[in-house]
């Protein structure tokens, strides 16, 4: 039965961490390829999916998006890609919408829960901006995967679900812990925020940093799912470089083993996340 297996997400590249904080960070599309392949070979059934200008420059543009799509595909033919419509700090909300652009439409997308600190910039989440990404996400079918960085968002996003704002459940929620400025990453908090959601629910636990390998065992042992990979964390331990997205995703797997969950295939990810047919 697939329900209890583990679904893990890899955040390949993020938009903000750079070559210079671990050489191994994909810019290209060819090193994102090479990312998401040692993810998924290593047991990643989702990779969350920002993508570079060659110079390391985020962007948005739809085209990058479907270049690196079409790639990835051809290399994992099976795994789920979650776009990202956060982008990077100071991108226009029609900017950060082009990645659900692509063709064929993403099965899913990102969609953050409110504005909030992000180190020392403003992560803006207006209720304007977030009507307008579920209204777009409703149009095309796109299950959302909400982001909750403050305890806040996630009544702020329930509320939205039950005006119709945004889609409704069943509901995946990421719960992005320990940013600086953010709610930090402790268990209380996961329980907290995991305890709020609506019956038949799903959820992943992000930790940020050092907080990365604590919360993947929390949810684990909680039953729910797991992120990990460069975006969130460059480290495979303490001082020690990841020398790519599967050496992290390989640590949450033999984590999961321990701790007696099997590991979901994205078609049995797919089958737990309640995604449409296409």
């Amino acid at each position: 039965m697939a329900a209890n297996k583990l679904i893990i997400t890899a955040a390949i590249c993020g938009a903000e961490v750079t070559k210079e904080q671990n050489p191994n960070v994909p810019y290209t599309v060819e090193e994102i390829v090479r990312e998401a392949k040692s993810a998924v070979d290593a047991g990643a059934a989702i990779v969350h999916l920002h993508v570079r200008q060659d110079d390391g420059t985020p962007t948005q543009s739809h085209e990058r998006f479907q270049e690196c799509t079409e790639a990835i595909l051809k290399a994992c033919p099976n795994v789920i890609l979650i776009p990202s419509t956060g982008g990077a700090v100071g991108m226009t909300p029609d900017e950060r919408l082009d990645s659900t652009n692509t063709t064929p439409i993403p099965e899913m997308a990102t969609l953050d829960c409110g504005t909030c600190n992000f180190g020392d910039d403003i992560f803006d989440n207006s209720m304007p901006t977030m009507r307008a990404f579920g209204q777009r996400m409703i149009e095309r079918h796109i299950k959302p995967e909400y982001e909750c960085f403050e305890m806040g968002h996630l009544d702020t996003i329930l509320n939205m679900a039950r005006k119709g704002q945004v889609p409704g459940n069943p509901m995946q929620f990421n719960f992005v812990l320990g940013v600086p400025g953010c709610t930090p990453a402790t268990v209380a908090n996961l329980c907290w925020l995991v305890n709020g959601i609506p019956a038949g629910s799903t959820w992943t636990v992000t930790g940020v940093g050092r907080n990365a390998v604590p919360m993947a065992a929390a949810g684990i042992a909680m039953g729910g799912n797991v992120r990990v990979g460069f975006e969130d964390n460059l480290y495979l331990s303490k001082g020690v470089l990841a020398k790519s997205n599967g050496e992290l995703v390989d640590k949450v797997v033999r984590l999961a083993k321990e701790l007696g969950r099997e590991i979901a295939t994205s078609d049995e990810a797919r089958e737990i996340l309640s995604l449409d047919k296409r």
